[in-house]
Order: structure tokens, then sequence, then C-alpha cells
């Protein structure tokens, strides 16, 4: 009760803090309210919602350009309330290391888009999509828009009980044209990108388009070993008159990289920050690897045999294509639609000594003591998704639907290796295996239906309300392994949302909303409910647990004038049904684990963020998050044994308090951006004991020229990005190889290391 009372007060205090404002800023009579679509406009690289019934921001394709090159999409929106992102490279692009958290919801609870088509969940291993660095190239990005609460009705996902990123790419523009980027900067790392731009081209009734090309390579900042990505992007639109366009798409990445060492705050004391695996000390992994197998003692400075692997690997390539229409039927009639394809192989790998070679240990044999284990991706999946929208008076009425197909074959498998020297890439797809431990084919049917109706009750009034329905269907067939067959089942027929605007003066407006959402069972032999591989447990949940539910709760207040824009907001989140693998039964009877549903999560926070312009020049950004996030319960077995003690505990991964800042300056082609970011600490333990990472402050800065409009100059820039400005040494990515109860020895391996302060350079060309 304190905390909802502290909480409201707050939420008060802030409401009237923006009223004040507004009414100093006109101390003339204001005029009548004008339309809720009417605004002043602020001239800022984010963009909050005006407008809209939820906490929405948008970053502008500016702020991801004033990114180092290459850098992912989700490092730029880390600036947004209530997001933390970690990565323990300078782009934010390392997928194993990756995490996004909103509002205390985890990265796969999150949901994902690109021009509408659904990327999953953007998890490690994806079953149902992509990371949005393998998408698009961040040069093609036009847009990303985050809904901290809850995303559109209609949005794509099936795993966004917490906050909804909807990425857009940026469009062909109408003349013929292009871009160039070189970039070249810390441990050899040089980036290469181009498009060319066609224009529109009177002949073909105004088609335009573009293609592009993104090639990427750097050392790792520690260790051996390289990480390297190639992409293709090609989008088309066609104009169908003055009622709409058709766009074909085409996004095509082959990434290949080494990963990072997972650490434990033990090693880190005893190894340094910096030990990494043994590439390219070969001799090293191997001498570890025969002291594991033959029971001798381990090569220093090894004191157990998971120190360090001699490399592991994510190789990927992927193929996103499709088609969308859009298309005005009448003045007051509109119709959408995109059809999506989406075709993935992937490996994920690592030197492990746990098996050998066939034939080590025999006489003469040249078999290493280790072997490389992979988990092996195929993802085939289709779908389409349609909405009509029909205005009719002071009545917006939307509806429409999502259908996904999705087939993903998922293996594990084991490959030779040879004592006295590597014989294979670990960037290269491996081939032929000498033992395959399971394979499995999963299909996912997933079907989705909404309904809306917005109502603009006066000028400056409107309220919005309307349901989803959620049907998702996980079938699996075993190829080779534990025998796994059925069905599991996640729906809800009505998900309601609904929310208001109320606009209180030309400058300020109020909002807010009420959203509930599911999070679908997933299809995988490494997470979810097939993830146990045991026929039993799979019968268990089909007819016992309940999917991952939320209801998400949302006040605010938005100001806007000519030089500031600014947004306060409260909510309130239950998180219920949340699962977690745990005993069924006293440990006594030799049960298997299995995912069961452990009880809620109750979240409350604040969120301010605002944008001033101090002069023509400068400007600063600021937001500020208050999150609390924690666990309702304690997990108990099937006998009523409290076997973890999370109840009243920190939810993993969300730091109480967060803050960003910017100072931006921009003058005679002269530009610049100081970015400071505070979060607090984390924990990467379900009951808190041990397992907490500090809290840090990180500064990153950009510092650029470009050289104006006219002569040898036209279109050209220069841009140097500094990471990690002062060099802090810190933990960025937790929960790397899982979270865990507790950890009060500091022995979990689930920490990475951040990169120290990086510098990079770019030359930017457009004609």
């Amino acid at each position: 009760m304190k905390n909802h009372l502290m909480l409201g007060a707050a939420a008060g205090a802030l409401l009237i803090v923006i009223a004040g404002q507004a009414m100093a800023a006109d101390a003339a009579p204001a005029p009548a309210p004008a339309a809720l679509a009417d605004s002043a406009e602020v001239d800022a690289v984010i963009i909050i919602g005006q407008g809209q019934s939820r906490q929405v921001q948008t970053v502008k394709d500016d702020a991801i350009g004033l990114e180092a090159a290459g850098t992912s999409a989700l490092k730029a929106i880390d600036k947004l309330p209530g997001v933390t992102f970690q990565s323990a490279d300078a782009f934010g692009a390392y997928e194993w290391s990756t995490r996004i958290s909103i509002r205390g919801f985890n990265q796969n609870q999150l949901g994902f888009t690109l021009d509408g088509v659904p990327l999953g969940d953007m998890s490690y291993g994806n079953h149902n999509g992509l990371h949005i660095s393998r998408a698009v190239a961040s040069e093609n990005i036009g847009r990303v828009e985050l809904a901290q609460g809850a995303g559109a009705l209609g949005t794509a996902s099936t795993s966004n009980l917490g906050g909804t990123l909807q990425f857009f790419s940026r469009d062909p523009q109408q003349t013929m044209g292009g871009e160039i980027d070189v970039t070249g900067g810390s441990d050899n790392m040089h980036r290469v990108f181009g498009r060319f731009e066609t224009g529109a081209i009177e002949q073909l009734g105004g088609l335009r388009g573009y293609i592009s090309i993104a090639d990427q390579k750097t050392d790792k900042w520690k260790g051996g070993g390289d990480q390297k990505q190639r992409q293709y992007d090609a989008k088309i639109v066609m104009p169908l008159g003055e009622r709409g366009d058709l766009t074909g798409f085409y996004h095509r990445s082959e990434r290949r990289e080494q990963d990072y060492q997972d650490l434990s705050f033990e090693m880190i004391k005893r190894l340094g920050r910096d030990w990494d695996n043994t590439q390219p000390n070969w001799g090293l992994a191997v001498a570890a690897a025969r002291a594991y197998q033959t029971g001798t003692a381990l090569p220093a400075p090894f004191a157990t045999v998971d120190d360090a692997y001699y490399a592991g690997a994510g190789v990927r390539d992927d193929d996103l294509y499709g088609a969308a229409l859009k298309l005005d039927v009448t003045e007051h009639v509109t119709f959408n639609a995109t059809a999506y394809q989406h075709k993935n192989k992937g490996q994920g790998l690592w030197y492990t000594p746990y098996l050998a070679s066939p034939g080590f240990g025999a006489v003469g044999s040249a078999a290493a003591p280790l072997s490389i284990r992979t988990t092996e991706y195929d993802i085939d999946r289709g779908g389409l998704i349609a909405d009509l929208t029909v205005d009719i008076g002071s009545h917006r009425f939307s509806g429409g639907f999502w259908r996904e197909i999705n087939h993903f074959n998922q293996a594990r498998r084991f490959y030779a290796e040879t004592a006295a020297a590597p014989s294979r890439d670990p960037l290269d797809f491996q081939e032929n295996p000498f033992f395959t431990q399971w394979q499995y084919a999963f299909e996912t049917k997933t079907t989705t239906g909404h309904l809306e109706d917005e109502w603009t009750i006066s000028d400056a009034f409107k309220v919005n309300f309307g349901f989803k329905a959620i049907k998702v269907t996980n079938n699996v067939k075993t190829v080779i392994g534990n025998p796994l067959a059925g069905k599991i089942e996640s729906k809800d027929n009505f998900l309601p949302q609904a929310g208001f605007v109320w606009k209180l003066s030309p400058d300020v407006e109020a909002f807010g909303g009420y959203t509930e959402n599911l999070g679908a069972f997933v299809s995988a032999g490494t997470a979810g409910p097939f993830g146990s591989q045991s026929q039993a447990v799979v019968d268990y949940v089909a007819k016992t647990l309940k999917p991952e539910s939320s209801k998400t709760f949302e006040l605010g207040a938005r100001y806007r004038n000519e030089r500031f824009q600014g947004v306060a907001a409260v909510y309130h989140v239950a998180f219920d049904n949340r699962l977690l693998a745990a005993n069924t039964a006293a440990p006594i009877l030799g049960l298997p684990a299995v995912l069961s549903n452990v009880g809620s999560v109750e979240t409350k926070g604040v969120e301010l963020a605002g944008t001033y312009r101090l002069t023509d020049a400068w400007s600063l950004y600021g937001a500020y998050t208050y999150n609390d996030s924690k666990y309702e319960d304690d997990v108990v077995d099937g006998a009523g044994k409290v076997t973890v003690r999370t109840k009243g505990k920190t939810v993993v991964n969300t730091p109480k308090n967060i803050f960003k800042g910017e100072l931006s300056f921009e003058q005679a082609g002269f530009f610049g951006k100081l970015g400071v970011a505070y979060t607090d600490k984390r924990y990467y333990t379900y009951e808190n004991v041990g397992g907490q990472a500090p809290s840090t402050t990180i500064a990153d800065l950009t510092l650029g020229y470009r050289f104006g409009d006219e002569g040898w100059g036209k279109g050209l820039q220069i841009q140097a990005n500094i990471t990690n400005l002062t060099d802090k040494d810190y933990i960025s990515t937790i929960g790397s190889g899982g979270f865990v109860n507790s950890d009060a020895s500091g022995t979990a391996q689930t920490v990475l290391t951040a990169p120290p302060r990086q510098f990079y350079i770019s030359v930017k060309k457009t004609f």
C-alpha cells in the first residue's frame, strides 16, 4: 500500500508540474482545443507519441545514424524510458550477449516486428524469427517505435507480454542516387555499406526502389577469432495511382560470429576480466580436454574444465522476403495486407571436452580428446497479415488477422576433431557428424484476430476499445532421440484493450490505457514444454499448465511546445502464470523437473522523458525510470515444499533506477552528442542471494562534420564515435548462461564483461 501511495503521489506531482509548465507557457488566454492530431512540432530525433493512448516513443533514423556504423537499433533505443539493454560488444549486435528488458519483462517476453512482419521473440537460437541485426542493415532502418506497455492490437506477436518494438525500414527515395559509407576502428574493425536508389521511374508508373549491401568484420576485443556479417537488402515500391502502393522486399543476412566465454564472478577475480576461450592456443584446449578425459590434473591456469574451451560460434543464414499492399478502397475505407516468408539455417557450436572424438585413446589414433557440439536450426515459416479500417463519422473501426505456419527443425550433433591441429573452421557450417543426440521437427500454427473502435467524442477527447483473440498450436515429431509426440495449445478468445486521450490544452494531453496479453508456449527442443524431451512432461503441460499472461495499466500526460516535449507516466503490471522449470514431486521420487506455473510478478513504476532545445544549436534529452518488479510467490514442488524462495524478491535483470541523458549540438556543419547512461544494480539470481551486478554509469561520444550542399563536399560527412568513453570496467550482460536460484559463492558462469573504450571513424557520401 505504501508503494502504491508513493507512486500515486509521484504521478500527481508529475501531472501538476507538466500542467504548470503549460500554464506558464501560455500566459495569454488559450484558444479552443485543437483537433487531437494537431500539435506543435519539435525538431527532435526522439518523438514522444502525441495522440496515443499508450506510452509510446519513436526513434528516428537521425538518432540511429549517430551511433557507430553497424550498431544494432536495439542499442539506439536504450535511451528510452523503461528500457535496459546490454551487450558484450560495442555495437550491441553480438546475439549471444544482447539482452533487452522493458518494465521487468525480459527479451523473450517482448514483441518485435519489421514493417509489420513478426521477428519472433529474438532469443538466441530463435525458433520463430530472427534478430533485428540480421533482419535489416541498420543504415536502412527509418524509425523504431517502442510501446513500453503493450503494442497495438494488430501487432503480429504472441510473446509481447511486456513491450513491443516495431522497426520500419526506410522507403526508396523519389530521385536517383545512393550512399557509400566506409568505417574503420578498434580491433581491426571495418565496415562498408553501399546503397543505390533508382528514383521514380516514370516509364514504369513511378516505380522506385533500392538495393544495398553491407559488409563488416572485426576481431574480438579479447581472445582469438572474429565476428563478421554480410547483408543484402532490397525494396521496391509501386504507386497505385492516388489510392495506395504495392511494396516488395528482400533481406538476406550471412552472419559468422565467434563467442566470448561466459564468466563467473569467481573467474573474474581469479583470471581477470579479459579471460576468454583459448583460441588460437589449440594445445591448451587439447591438454585441458585430455586431463578431463583421463582424470589427470588440469593445466594451468584451469581450475575446472569449463574455465575455457577452444572456441564457440554462431553461424546463421537468413532470407526474409514478401510483399505488402496499402490501398485506399474508398475515401473512408483502407485495406492493408502483408505476405511474407522466412527461411533460416543456423548452427550454434562450441568445442566440448565432455565428449571425445571417436578413436581417442586408441594406439596411433589422431583423434582429439574433444569434439564440436552443435545445436542446429532450420526455420521455414510463412504468413499473412491483413487489416481493414473504416471511418464512419466519429468512429474509426478496424479489424484484422495474422496467420502463420512455422516449420522448425532442431538437432544436437557432434563433429570429430584431430589432436595435432584443428581441422575445422568454427565459422563454417559443420558437416559429417559422428553422432546425433536428438532431432525434432516442430510445427507451430498461429492465428490471431482483432477488432477495435476509436471513437472521437470531441476535438479534445477520444477513446479506443477493442480486443484480440489468439490461438497457437504446437506439434512435435521425433526424428532421433527420446520419443515425443503430441499437441500443446495456447488460446484466449478475449484479450481486451481500452484507452483514452484527453487534450487538456493545445500543449497538454492526458492518456491512459488497460491491456491484457497472452504469451504462447514455444516449440523447441531446448526451451519451453518440449525442452524436457519427455513425453510424460509434454502430456503434463498439455493438460495442466496455463500460458503466461499480463494485465497492464498506464496513466500519464504529455506536454509539447516549440522547444520542449515531455512525458510522465505511471504503470502497474500483473504478470501471472509465470513459467519455470521445477520439480512436480518430492525429489526422492526421481521424476524429471518440468515447466510449471510458479506464481505471479507485480510491477509498478514511473517513467519520465523529455527533450528541450536549449538554443537553435544545443538540445538536451533526459529519461528517468523507477521500476519495482517483485515475485509474489515462492516456487513449490508437487509435494508443497518450497524449493526456491522468491516471494518478495526483485525480478532478475531488472534495475530499479535507470537514467539516460544526452547533450546534442549541431551548427555550421559540426555536430556532436554526449550520451550518459546510469543503470542500477541487477540480479541474475531468483532468490537475490549473490549474483548482483553493480550499478554502472557509462558515456558515449559522437563528433562529426557535414561538408555542405555544394561543390566537392556535397553529401559528404565524417563522423567519429567513442564508446565507453571513460573506459569503465563493468559487467554488461547477465544471465548469458541462464538465471540461477542463488549464487553466494559467485561460481555461476553467466556474466559477460563489457568492452573497453573503442574508437571508430566513418566517412559517408550521399549522391
